[in-house]
Parts: structure tokens; sequence; C-alpha cells
């Protein structure tokens, strides 16, 4: 595909793997469950990503038998580093954690939680030159892959959050399955000298989500500017790039390379950072890194400042845009593929 190496990423390993699980996975099921979890490629809900626990379409993982529940797990693994996909498991399996945790603190919830609820979705014939997709989603975990001419992929939006962020209670009272999005952010801004942090915190108060919710298409006019790369030293601009890395990294190392050099090509120098609420642990706070071609956002102000958001998003190849934008350009230039 003649597209701007930029714009988009090959990884024919990883996406080989993928496809070869996401057509283990669907032969697997019978022809009930395949037609819950299987949509066209052109369907409208490959856009739909929430990370609240709302009903999703999807063949969920209570519907599943034990194997295919290990097959739906290998897909999601196929997609994500081992640190991101351990990061995964984790997170639905916070689910029986949360309710036990609302319960000892006397918490109303209109939710069910419960870790079956997660949906495996498939959108199009995974393999082959044709676009195709992959979905995992459920309270908390936003994940989707789409590729493209057999081996373009785009690994975004890409949302993990954790509630509770540290558990209070019971035998994993401590645990903390996203520590590390605060750890490093807040390197960063403890690196920075009283200058410094008066540009990078631009806000007393952190607002209550990301800004940019689950739309489709993230504005980069939406989240706040912060600090520029270029207004940093040596050691900050490493805590700042350890950052990017650490969401990059969510994903598969063949993604994760061509993802890190796409953001290294369109400059760092154009990466800002900013945080939102008080410096002390334990309040609610906010960050954000905006580079020219991707956003980070995180937020943890709910339930008390112990409920992380935290998400990766790409402006314009979102979904694969740009990618099935160069695709359907080519391929008309062909002739080949009907409007």
């Amino acid at each position: 595909m003649a597209t701007d190496l930029s714009l988009a990423y090959r990884a024919p390993v990883a996406v080989g793997v993928m496809a070869e699980a996401a057509r283990r996975f669907v032969d697997a099921l019978d022809d009930e469950q395949r037609a819950r979890a299987c949509f066209p490629f052109s369907s409208d809900d490959r856009y739909f990503w929430h990370y609240t626990p709302i009903d999703r379409n999807g063949l969920k993982l209570q519907e599943m038998t034990d194997a295919q529940r290990d097959l739906s797990f290998a897909l999601l693994a196929s997609g994500l580093s081992a640190r991101g996909a351990t990061q995964a498991r984790q997170i639905i399996d916070l689910e029986p954690i949360l309710k036990e945790t609302e319960r000892i603190e006397g918490l109303p919830t209109r939710w069910d939680r419960d870790s079956g609820r997660y949906t495996v979705s498939i959108f199009g014939e995974p393999g082959g030159r044709e676009p195709w997709a992959w979905r995992v989603g459920g309270h908390h975990i936003g994940i989707i892959f789409t590729v493209v001419d057999g081996d373009w992929v785009a690994p975004t939006p890409l949302f993990l959050g954790a509630n509770p962020a540290i558990v209070r209670h019971g035998k994993h009272a401590g645990l903390r399955v996203l520590p590390d999005e605060e750890e490093l952010a807040r390197a960063v801004l403890g690196s920075l000298d009283a200058a410094q942090k008066g540009v990078a915190i631009v806000n007393p108060v952190a607002p209550d989500d990301i800004l940019t919710t689950n739309r489709q298409v993230a504005d980069p006019a939406v989240p706040p500017t912060g600090i520029a790369h270029a207004d940093l030293g040596g050691e900050q601009r490493g805590h700042l790039a350890a950052l990017i890395r650490h969401y990059v990294t969510r994903v598969d190392g063949e993604i994760a390379t061509g993802a890190w050099d796409a953001i290294e090509r369109a400059g760092l120098d154009g990466v800002a950072f900013a945080w939102a609420g008080p410096e002390e642990r334990g309040k609610g706070h906010y960050y954000a890194v905006k580079g020219p071609s991707f956003l980070i956002e995180y937020d943890n102000t709910q339930n008390g400042a112990n409920h992380i958001h935290s998400v990766w998003r790409d402006f314009t190849n979102d979904f694969g845009e740009d990618l099935l934008a160069a695709h359907y350009a080519e391929t008309h230039s062909h002739g080949d593929h009907a409007h």
C-alpha cells in the first residue's frame, strides 16, 4: 500500500498471529455464537467503544465455554504486550473485587459487576487482504485492532481503567493494576522546577473524566497543552519519553516499535505535558500528553481518587481511518473497489 509510514504501522508478524488467533476463536463457535460475535467490517458498530459497564454487541465471556474463553484471551494477548495482556486480564478480574468493595463501603451501584460481561467482536474476515478488525470491550477495557491490506495495523483507541485503582480490602489489598500510569507521570511532574510547573499545571482542579471521553474522533483542541517537550531539560525529556513509551508498549512489540517510530518522526518537540489537580498523592488528578499525531489522557478523580481512566488515541488513525483512506484510494485507482 502506497502510504506514508508515519501515518501507519506495518507489523506482518503480529498481524499473522492476530489473524490466526481470530480464526481459531471464530472456528470454535457454534452458529448462534458466531452470529453474535461476527459483524461485517462495514458495520457502524465497529466504531462503538465505551468504558462504562453498558451492554455491547458481541459474544460475552459468560456465553462461552472454557475452551472458547481461552481462545478469546489468546486473541487478546495476540495484539498486546505481555504486560498489556496481564493488565487487561487483571482489569477483568477487578469486577468481583469492585463488587465486594462497593458492598463493604456501602456504595450504591446500578451496575452488574461481573467478569463475564466482557465481549469479543470480529469485524470482517480475519486474514487476507480485505480490511478486518477485532475488539474486546467491557468495563474499563476498550481495545480494538484494525488490519488493512494484510499487514498494516492500527491499535487505537486503546483504553484501560481500574476501579479500585488500589484495592483496599480483602486478600488482594494493595493491588495496583495500573501503577506506572500514575508513577511515570509523577516523575515528569516532580522533575519540573517552579516556573515549569507554572506552565505544566493548567488547573488546580482535575476534570472528573478524560476530556475526549469515548468520542469516535479525538479532537486535539479539547485536552490542555501544558509545557512543551522543547522547554524541558534532558532528564525531564527522558521522563516524558518513558511515560509515552509506557502507553505505546501496551501493544505487541512489533506494533509498538512502529508506533514509537511514527511518534519520533512526527517530532517529540511538538509534544506537550499538562497536569491538572494538586500534586499531593491521594487527591484527584489528571494529565494529558499531546503530540502532533497522538494523545494520551489519564484521569483519577472518582471514588475518592481511586478510579483510573487512561487512553491512547491517534488523531487521524483511530479505527484505522488513515490506513483505510489510503487503501480505498489505491484500490479505487486500480478500479477494483466499488464505492
